[in-house]
């Protein structure tokens, strides 16, 4: 009978066997950027229209910020999901912030005209500051790559929202800022106003999963 490895610490066969890493992980500028440059110009050439691009640019995010919801909560050990509007705000602009620039987002504020309007303001996107845009395209954010990522994690996170990336030039500064113009759908803020109350089990089962 061969020796059992109870009471050892036995080594993970595998990448897969391995735990996720909870250490501060970094990658190179270099090796970001030469990688994002890829993405960008793989985009570029199965498009025409600058439009065509950003939208590229934003699935690609969107994949990678659903992805990154289940990462962050994995790593923070927290099964509660968020059900408030503005803490979900403050997660992406805090938590997925730090996971992206390593900081938190520079500002988070609301439209004073739309009340399901948000924006996250970031005065250097690190995905702009390595890419030199075209004169035909030159009103290309790269940063719809960012604005797929958060769309991707309000999605994930059950607050449905269209995520768009607007540059806005600052005098005196070599880059513009990019505000992140978050639109949530109409059901998100009906669910806001909706007061939490127990709902009576013989009336839940009274009505079928599409009335929900």
């Amino acid at each position: 009978t061969p020796p059992t490895m109870e009471g050892r610490g036995k080594t993970p066969r595998s990448v897969i066997d391995r735990p996720l890493s909870k250490g501060k992980a970094e990658v190179s500028l270099s090796a970001f950027s030469f990688l994002f440059s890829e993405l960008v110009q793989y985009c570029q050439s199965r498009v025409e229209l600058t439009q065509e691009l950003e939208r590229k640019l934003e699935d690609a995010g969107y994949t990678v910020g659903q992805r990154l919801l289940e990462l962050v909560c994995y790593r923070e050990k927290t099964s509660r999901r968020e059900t408030k509007l503005l803490s979900i705000l403050h997660f992406v602009s805090g938590n997925v912030w730090k996971v992206i620039f390593g900081k938190n987002a520079d500002t988070l504020e609301r439209s004073t005209e739309n009340e399901d309007e948000y924006m996250i303001t970031e005065r250097e996107p690190l995905v702009n500051r390595f890419i030199s845009v075209p004169r035909d395209m030159g009103q290309l954010n790269c940063s719809a790559y960012v604005a797929g990522i958060v769309k991707g994690v309000l999605h994930g996170a059950e607050f449905p929202a269209r995520v768009t990336a607007h540059t806005i030039p600052v005098e005196g500064q070599r880059f513009p800022r990019t505000t992140f113009l978050i639109k949530f759908a109409p059901e998100v803020l009906q669910r806001e106003r909706v007061p939490v109350q127990s709902i009576n089990p013989s009336i839940h089962q009274s009505h079928n999963a599409e009335d929900f």
